[in-house]
């Protein structure tokens, strides 16, 4: 039983590793890159992918739901170990952004699918919109921000600052973010 456990757990790192290796993959290439590539950045044969994910749409939505994951599971920790709340909103900011800007191709490629990008849609509105809720109201109770900005209305901007980010080098995006998030801030 434990040995079944042990390759279990060994599967899943392996899994993982592979999104992890797709996702770099994808922020240089887009989601277009050849598989041989992500195999070998994750030191794995092409059929090794295969088997995970039998076709690309399969790894591609794999690869967003993996790092819905880590930006929702981010939030909590960041708000128990940053020295503010509004310092947890910030880095999770930094995070959202950062996943908002590695999508290079990732909206055309599903959209050929509207009923997947649909559903990938609600799923990253579900996962992260408790978790931008959560710490916004932790930073609105500890008078660091205003408290009239909603988890949507600021994803929705955050996410409208990041479009265009992977086609002109000169755009800063994170910069731009900044910005908006220094909005939210309490005069002093």
């Amino acid at each position: 039983m434990a040995d079944t456990r042990a390759k279990r757990a060994d599967a899943q790192r392996n899994k993982e590793t592979l999104l992890e290796a797709a996702a770099a993959v994808f922020v240089t290439s887009g989601v277009e890159a050849p598989v041989r590539d992500i195999a070998a950045k994750a030191c794995v044969g092409t059929a090794t992918i295969y088997r995970h994910f039998p076709t690309r749409s399969d790894l591609i939505i794999a690869v967003y739901r993996h790092q819905v994951e880590a930006c929702a599971e981010a939030g909590p920790a960041l708000l128990a170990t940053s020295a503010s709340p509004h310092a947890a909103l910030g880095q999770w900011i930094n995070l959202f952004v950062d996943f908002l800007v590695t999508k290079h191709g990732l909206a055309a490629a599903l959209r050929s699918d509207s009923a997947q990008f649909d559903a990938l849609h609600s799923y990253f509105l579900d996962r992260l919109l408790p978790v931008c809720t959560a710490l916004l109201k932790a930073a609105a109770e500890s008078g660091e921000i205003r408290s009239d900005v909603g988890a949507y209305e600021l994803m929705r901007g955050v996410g409208n600052l990041c479009i265009g980010a992977d086609s002109d080098p000169d755009y800063d995006a994170r910069r731009m973010v900044e910005l908006l998030t220094a909005g939210l801030r309490v005069p002093r």
